[in-house]
């Protein structure tokens, strides 16, 4: 009468590392036994927090892109001792940063700023490295002199600043004030170390070794007068040695053209016209004006932005147009398709929607956008039931995407089946650390299993981690 139990346990099997782990004792004074397993500990239960006090981006097109961009890196990096998880979040600043658990955050501002892929992913290798070489968990161990409270507190002010950035800082700052000069400077050498291997990564990737010194040289230029300089280098300080090593170190290498990447420029249009503070009629006098005077690196790309602005001020034939032209010239490149996608099912073409979706799923079988976009359209044309495969899948290749739980939640909803509904919202609000929220979703979900014992089990088990969970999260805070 619910769905197959199948579903039911491949749901309730999705469990956290933090649901489903003991948090280290922050009272110990063993820092120097800061294992991996509780850098992911730690990182799960960090990257819940920003899910829940952060815009963090749920395009798929733009988490795909920049997931490949990142494993293409992380391939080439040594010391790979965690799985990386790559994620957007919508803020003009120029920043990125990394924590716990291969945990790796950009901001879609650094797309605004960055001229060309080398040049991002100049910051990813370096934002790699500082994962790979443990420099937050080597920060830690390097406080073993002092007291327990001090590291407590450090740790507990790294979730804070996640929650609530300006209260964390403050709290942060306290905490280091404690730390001695070498502290400091052990920091200082996490930068450099970031930057030489971040380099080598840089290059073994395939891309510019001149990315980081260009990328620097911008920012020092842009900001050598501002009293407010960006994030990136309140946090990345950028003295002129930075910019000259960087440079000699690009010297090194030899000299080749790194042709830029269409798919990044793309990426950067589309946030510039859906995740920037640009308003719809400026993003669209913006490409207009790249297309009039041949102001772009590649006239696709200022097409793509055109059109996803047309879309916005509801000028769909003008959009379609553009994007069929696009999609003539690439055929199966996923930004036009998934915007072909928003068209059709603009105008309720599903049948086309799902025929384009269906040959492309042959084709890449788990890309995130095909799958995302094809339950989606599942879901809004009356056959939730076929897009709960999907889903399952996509859930499957990333626990950590709340995308899919929230596409399931709706499916669920249309398909009637209250149980699996309130379930698969459960998943979702834990992913962003509502664990209360959470519990109240599984004892909704209870009270329309209908007898199901399988079902109850499961349910008093997701139960059971939630709670352990959300006390965890509190010590923790």
């Amino acid at each position: 009468m619910l769905a197959s139990a199948f579903a039911f346990f491949f749901m309730a099997n999705i469990g956290s590392s933090f649901a489903n782990s003991d948090l280290p004792d922050l009272g110990t004074a063993a820092v120097n036994t800061f294992s991996l397993e509780k850098e992911m500990v730690y990182g799960d239960a960090y990257m819940r927090v920003i899910r829940s006090s952060a815009p963090v981006l749920n395009d798929p097109v733009l988490n795909q892109y920049l997931s490949e961009l990142g494993n293409k890196l992380v391939a080439h990096a040594t010391g790979v001792k965690t799985p990386f998880y790559f994620f957007l979040l919508r803020n003009d600043e120029i920043n990125a940063f990394a924590f716990f658990g291969g945990h790796v955050g950009v901001h879609t501002g650094l797309f605004l700023n960055a001229d060309s892929e080398s040049e991002l992913a100049s910051v990813l290798a370096h934002e790699i490295t500082h994962v790979t070489q443990r420099h937050l968990a080597r920060s830690l161990e390097a406080q073993q002199k002092s007291s327990t409270a001090t590291i407590a507190g450090l740790l507990g002010a790294i979730l804070l600043t996640i929650a609530a950035p300006q209260a964390g800082m403050a709290a942060l700052a306290t905490t280091q004030a404690l730390a001695t000069q070498s502290k400091i400077n052990y920091t200082r050498l996490h930068e450099k170390e970031a930057d030489r291997i971040g380099m080598q990564i840089l290059v073994e990737a395939g891309f510019d070794p001149n990315g980081a010194a260009d990328f620097f040289a911008e920012l020092a230029t842009r900001y050598r007068f501002t009293t407010t300089p960006p994030q990136m280098l309140l946090t990345h300080p950028l003295p002129e040695s930075r910019i000259t090593d960087a440079r000699n170190r690009a010297a090194q290498y030899p000299n080749r053209y790194i042709p830029d990447n269409l798919n990044y420029q793309l990426a950067k249009a589309r946030i510039q016209v859906r995740f920037s503070s640009f308003n719809d009629e400026a993003a669209l006098s913006l490409f207009e004006t790249q297309i009039k005077k041949n102001a772009y690196t590649f006239k696709e790309a200022a097409l793509y932005g055109k059109a996803l602005a047309l879309f916005r001020l509801k000028k769909y034939d003008q959009s379609e147009a553009i994007i069929d032209t696009l999609i003539k010239q690439d055929t199966n490149n996923l930004f036009y398709i998934d915007t072909k996608t928003d068209l059709l099912a603009q105008r309720k073409a599903f049948d086309d929607a799902i025929v384009l979706l269906e040959a492309q799923r042959k084709l890449k079988p788990t890309s995130q956008v095909v799958n995302a976009n094809l339950a989606n359209i599942y879901v809004e044309s009356g056959s939730p039931k076929k897009a709960i495969p999907m889903l399952e899948e996509l859930i499957f290749l990333d626990k950590q995407n709340i995308l899919p739980y929230q596409i399931m939640t709706d499916a669920y909803r249309k398909m009637g089946n209250k149980a699996l509904e309130y379930y698969a919202n459960a998943e979702a609000m834990a992913l962003a650390a509502d664990y209360k929220g959470a519990i109240d979703q599984l004892n909704y979900a209870y009270r329309h299993s209908e007898g199901e014992q399988l079902q109850i089990a499961r349910i008093e088990a997701r139960i059971r981690q939630f709670r352990e969970a959300d006390r965890q999260l509190e010590a923790l805070k």
